[in-house]
This record gives C-alpha cells, sequence and structure tokens, in this order.
C-alpha cells in the first residue's frame, strides 16, 4: 500500500507529486499529464497569467518556467503572453524532471477501505494507498446554463470541451460569455472563417490593463504591486496569502471568491475581438429548443436567433456533488460550505481523514488564488504536510474524525483550523 495516491496529472497533481517524491513518500500518480492544456485548449491559445507567475512547484525553486524556457534558448518575458501549446510543453518537462513516473491512467472510482483508499482505473486495474490527493483540475467542474441544458450533445458544449475547433470551419456558432475563455474562443473561430457572435450578459466585455513594466519607480510599484493575480494589493492578499484569507468568515470566503476576478479579457485579445466578432451586450439565453439546421434561442435583452451551435464559455463550479470519481457515499460523507465546494482543513485535508483536495475545489477555502497555477506554491508543501501528518498520526478509518491539525467547527460554514 503507498503513503499517497495522487488523483491527476495537472499543474496541481504534478506538483503536489513534486513535493512528496521530495519527502520521501512511496506515491503512485495517475493521469494524463497536463491533459486540460494538451488537449482541451485549441491551438492558437495563449496563457493569460504572466508567465512569470505560471510555476509550477517543486521543492528546490529549480522548475519554474523561467528555468524551462532559458535552457530552451527562448526566455519567458514579462508583458510577453505565452502559447498554451508552450506551457503544456513546459508541464510534460517538469514532469519528467520533477516527478517520479506518471501513469496515464484514469481513475474511474475511489472508495475508502480499512487502513485508506483503493481506486479503480478505466483499465480493471486498482491502486491502494493509506492517503488521496485529488487534483482534478477543472473539467469535472464544467457550467452549462440552465437554458441550454436540455439540447443535445450534438448541439451544445463547454468551451473547455475543444481541443481544436476545425469542425465549425464555414459553420453558425453562437458563444455564450463575457470572459477570456469566451472572447479568444469567439476570436479563433472568426480567424478560421466560422460566423460567430458572442452574447453576455452584462454590458461591453471589461478588458485587463496592459500591465505596466516589470521595473518602475518604487512608488508606482508600492502603490500598486505586481502580483500573479494583477497588479494590487488586494490581488497581492489574494495571491501571497492563501492561510490568511482562510481565517476570514466563511460567508467572506464565498463572496468574495464567487467576485474577484471577474470576467474580463486579456489586453492583447481586445484588438482581435473588437475588429472581428460581432458583441451583443446585454442579452441573456432563456430558453433553447432544436430546429432544424440548428438551435433557436430565445433572449432577453434581444431579439431570438437561430444558430448551428452553441459554445457556453460559462466557467465552472467547483462542488462536492461535482467530484465525480469518488464513490458516492465518499462524496456525501465530505462536509461542504455554503457554496456546495467541499470543506478543507489548513492542509487541504477534507472531511473525511486522509483525503486531500487539491486545485479550484479549493477556492472557498483558500482564495482565487487557487483557480490560477499560481497556486501551486501554496498547495503543494503544505498538502504534503498535511499528508505526512496524517500519516503518523494513524488514525482509524471509517469515521469522520477531526483533520490532521484541528477540530471541525460548524462544517457547513467553516473548514476547521
Amino acid at each position: 500500500m503507498e503513503d499517497l495516491l495522487v488523483v491527476g496529472a495537472g499543474p496541481y497533481g504534478l506538483s503536489v507529486a513534486a513535493h512528496a517524491a521530495a519527502a520521501g513518500l512511496s506515491l503512485r500518480v495517475l493521469g494524463r499529464p497536463m491533459a486540460t492544456w494538451r488537449d482541451h485548449m485549441p491551438a492558437g491559445m495563449f496563457l493569460k497569467s504572466e508567465p512569470w507567475a505560471s510555476d509550477l512547484s517543486d521543492p528546490a525553486g529549480r522548475r519554474g518556467l523561467g528555468a524551462y524556457r532559458a535552457a530552451l534558448g527562448t526566455p519567458a518575458r514579462h508583458g510577453e503572453p505565452l502559447p498554451v501549446r508552450a506551457f503544456a510543453d513546459y508541464g510534460l518537462w517538469f514532469a519528467r524532471h520533477a516527478v517520479p513516473a506518471v501513469e496515464e491512467r484514469t481513475v474511474t472510482r475511489v472508495d475508502a477501505r480499512p487502513g485508506g483508499f483503493t481506486a479503480t482505473t478505466g483499465d480493471g486495474g486498482t491502486v491502494t494507498a493509506r492517503t488521496v490527493a485529488l487534483a482534478v483540475g477543472v473539467l469535472p467542474f464544467a457550467e452549462i446554463p440552465a437554458a441550454l441544458r436540455a439540447l443535445p450533445a450534438g448541439l451544445v458544449s463547454h468551451s473547455g470541451a475543444h481541443g481544436t475547433l476545425d469542425r465549425f470551419r464555414g459553420r453558425d456558432v453562437t458563444v455564450i460569455g463575457g470572459g477570456q475563455a469566451a472572447l479568444e474562443t469567439a476570436a479563433l473561430l472568426a480567424e478560421q472563417g466560422t460566423r460567430v457572435r458572442v452574447l453576455t450578459r452584462a454590458g461591453h466585455p471589461d478588458w485587463n490593463d496592459v500591465p505596466p513594466p516589470w521595473r518602475r519607480p518604487w512608488w508606482r510599484a508600492a502603490r500598486a504591486p505586481h502580483t500573479a493575480l494583477g497588479c494590487g494589493w488586494r490581488n497581492w492578499f489574494y495571491a501571497e496569502r492563501p492561510g490568511l484569507f482562510r481565517r476570514l468568515p466563511s460567508a467572506a470566503r464565498t463572496r468574495i471568491t464567487a467576485s474577484a476576478l471577474g470576467p474580463a479579457g486579456a489586453w492583447w485579445l481586445r484588438e482581435r475581438v473588437e475588429t472581428g466578432v460581432e458583441i451583443r451586450p446585454g442579452q441573456e439565453v432563456t430558453a433553447a429548443r432544436a430546429v432544424p439546421g440548428g438551435v433557436r434561442l430565445e433572449v432577453r435583452g434581444g431579439s431570438p436567433l437561430e444558430t448551428e451551435h452553441v459554445i457556453a464559455a460559462t466557467g465552472f463550479r467547483p462542488t462536492r456533488a461535482r467530484l465525480g470519481p469518488l464513490a458516492p457515499e465518499l462524496r456525501q460523507a465530505l462536509a461542504a460550505l455554503p457554496d456546495g465546494s467541499p470543506a478543507v482543513g489548513r492542509y487541504f485535508e477534507s472531511s473525511y481523514p486522509g483525503l486531500f483536495l487539491a486545485g479550484p475545489v479549493t477556492a472557498s477555502a483558500f482564495g482565487p488564488a487557487m483557480r490560477f497555477v499560481h497556486g501551486t506554491g501554496f498547495t503543494a508543501p503544505a498538502l504534503v504536510h498535511g499528508v505526512r501528518r496524517r500519516l503518523r498520526a494513524r488514525t482509524p478509518y471509517g469515521g469522520v474524525p477531526a483533520p490532521a491539525g484541528g477540530t471541525w467547527r460548524n462544517v457547513t460554514a467553516d473548514t476547521g483550523p
């Protein structure tokens, strides 16, 4: 039986595995490395985050994106967007150099068992471990608006479902949403000859500012410091103090997580959208039905329209109910926060002892940074510390005792100490 099983091989899973290996834990890592970036983002997309804010985490700090790009002779520079495919290649390099062999196997179910957990894989195999770190990324949490959910799968899709947009060449597509995913998807569609429009409930899209120079007068830096989540002291708090964010009242954490860093397009995308994409602001789809040749959309704030396909770029909602790999009884045993996300303690341990969570599913506990690669730097060392505490504690499994490091207090509203 392994000390730790890491389920998922994206930035969070790989970072946790790197720290666990350095700590001497016996572990297995299951998943397709960097699958979201390799399989679910079309060619031509770029990272929205600055390259210097996109490091995966290793204990020695030697496997950052800057080190990788420098070794290639193509340094990553501030203010220059990095292609998503280049970031995926960086993640594969990180996996080769910082992580024990990743097994490209899909975990279909995780069950509790005496002394730990059993994971069943798509090929019928099983892996047992004393602890599990679930780092499944964002794809299981894709959110499609209620008005679109009854449409056949061939007529509606989520923006995260497309590794290529080629099948939409020469067709008519409507994109729903006002954030980066919606705007960049629409730009790529328009540039390949697709007739495309964007419907957004808000007014015209918000755009991020061009980042100020990395080197600037000290008084300007003091007024609005660079951070991994954008300039400003509030963003600095989200990016650099997730542990303090967790001490806020649960209602405040939930509100901030839902509203901070709202939908906006990257500065470098603006011209491409404004010159090539039809934007219909203040319009919300209220109903949709299949018609010959596609979909008819009823729109509040605008006229009905017909289109061949709808792409919902409407974000992700990480909830306990969508933690698909967990056995139903294990999933239901997890304490939840008011927004439906699972509660975690200070070391990312869920209310079920030995089950740890990483990535966007922990954003309501530790803040908006958990939605970005930058969050790996806080998550990975803290989570592995929690795993080691749990292994030393050897608490009997089968109940729901306190997480390592504290007592659960009103777990539906608080995540414990």
